[in-house]
């Protein structure tokens, strides 16, 4: 996993290191993972300090309406539109250290590496952190990002609500984090995000790359199916209507439409809320969520045909009323071709070993893709991990995926000068 000869351009391994264990401490939970969800304090700190580390490497900054954030590194020509890399800063309740956080991070790194090395590049560089990328406390994910591509309006973004009813956009204001530039109004010249794999991929076939050519589109679901609480003891059985039995059937339901749909589908039933959720209540409502996942839309929107069908099945035979609406899409994304070449050019500069991968997660390139050329980078987790305190990788193998992130920005924003 070391750089190979006949390139003088790699990261301060160490130096990126420390800035991940730095950011870490921030919402810091005792099994070693991170809380920081979206613009709560904990996300304001992460974020001031973010801006404390860009401006101390010389970086301007912008701030949007919807909170994200743009650290540009100048150009030679500052009129070209910006090469852009980062990620999120937000996590999940129990999330780990290095989800989104090493994607910023490892473009903050970039830009000092570019500072030490007194490189100048004919286009800028930009390093953007996406509000509410995790959709965990503001459904749906990649919301933010989902503004800046057009695909949600401004107005719905900054509307999401928490289980609390506060919106984004009061968050954004409290914590001092709604900006005043519009959102996605700069064109950007390339898009590179890097990421960990979030799966076990890379570490089981023991590359240090993973080349993403393309992500499997999802479609999330909100369930509620409404029956009729009642007493546990003296309602018998044959005159029961409910919500959790209809629930549980759904939630069977689901998994079987994934199998059935393998190897690469994915199918989740990940929430539910039982009300009145009292030990001798028969339950009257529950709220649930369904996730599809899958790199074909035809086969997506087969699972979707067979869960309306199965759902609306299981909601009659029990006497359930049902309400069912799909609150998040995006079809499959193929990254762009220069973009991707880029990465693999990255890859054999420094001499790494990879492969191609299909993201089955969402992630913030996912949207920008819709407006300019973008590509990926993963590196591997350890057991492939994720969305879990114990999300751990392996210090060579962050450094490995900045050094290919160092070269797939210079290849796009271009080389000019290089100092001694």
């Amino acid at each position: 996993m070391t750089q190979s000869s006949g390139t003088n351009l790699a990261i301060d391994g160490n130096r990126l290191w420390q800035t991940l264990m730095d950011m870490a401490k921030i919402g810091a939970t005792e099994k070693g993972g991170c809380c920081r969800l979206a613009l709560t304090d904990l996300d304001r700190e992460g974020r001031d300090l973010f801006r404390t580390w860009s401006e101390e490497a010389g970086c301007t900054i912008r701030i949007d309406k919807m909170g994200n954030i743009f650290a540009r590194r100048a150009g030679r020509n500052n009129d070209l539109p910006p090469v852009l890399t980062g990620s999120h800063l937000d996590t999940q309740p129990t999330g780990g250290r290095f989800d989104g956080v090493f994607g910023v991070l490892a473009g903050l790194e970039v830009i000092r590496t570019l500072n030490d090395l007194n490189v100048e590049t004919e286009h800028p560089v930009e390093v953007a952190v996406w509000t509410n990328e995790e959709g965990s406390r503001f459904a749906p994910a990649m919301v933010s990002s989902g503004v800046f591509a057009g695909v949600f309006d401004l107005e719905y973004g900054l509307s999401r609500a928490d289980a609390d009813g506060k919106t984004m956009g009061e968050e954004l204001e409290r914590i001092g984090y709604a900006g005043p530039e519009e959102v996605g109004k700069t064109p950007v010249h390339a898009y590179f995000e890097a990421h960990i794999e979030q799966g076990p991929i890379l570490e089981a076939e023991e590359k240090t790359i993973g080349v993403v050519t393309d992500a499997q589109g999802q479609r999330w679901y909100e369930l509620v199916l409404t029956g009729v609480e009642s007493h546990a003891g003296p309602t018998p059985m044959n005159r029961r209507k409910d919500a959790l039995l209809g629930t549980a059937r759904v939630i069977q339901l689901v998994n079987e439409i994934g199998l059935n749909h393998a190897p690469v589908a994915c199918a989740t039933v990940g929430m539910v809320n039982v009300y009145p959720n009292s030990r001798n209540v028969i339950p009257g409502k529950v709220f649930s969520t369904i996730d599809f996942r899958h790199p074909d839309d035809n086969v997506l929107a087969q699972m979707d045909k067979e869960m309306r069908a199965g759902v609306k099945k299981i909601a009659e035979e029990i006497g359930l009323e049902m309400e069912l609406e799909q609150i998040f899409y995006y079809a499959p994304v193929k990254f762009e071709a220069s973009c991707v070449s880029a990465v693999r050019q990255g890859v054999e500069a420094c001499g790494y070993s990879a492969r191609d991968m299909v993201s089955g997660a969402g992630h913030d390139a996912c949207y920008l893709a819709e407006v300019a050329p973008a590509s990926m980078i993963f590196i591997p987790c350890i057991d492939g991990i994720s969305h879990n305190e114990v999300e751990d990788v392996e210090p060579e193998w962050v450094h490995a995926g900045a050094n290919v992130l160092l070269h797939a920005i210079l290849d796009k924003a271009g080389k000019v000068t290089e100092g001694a």
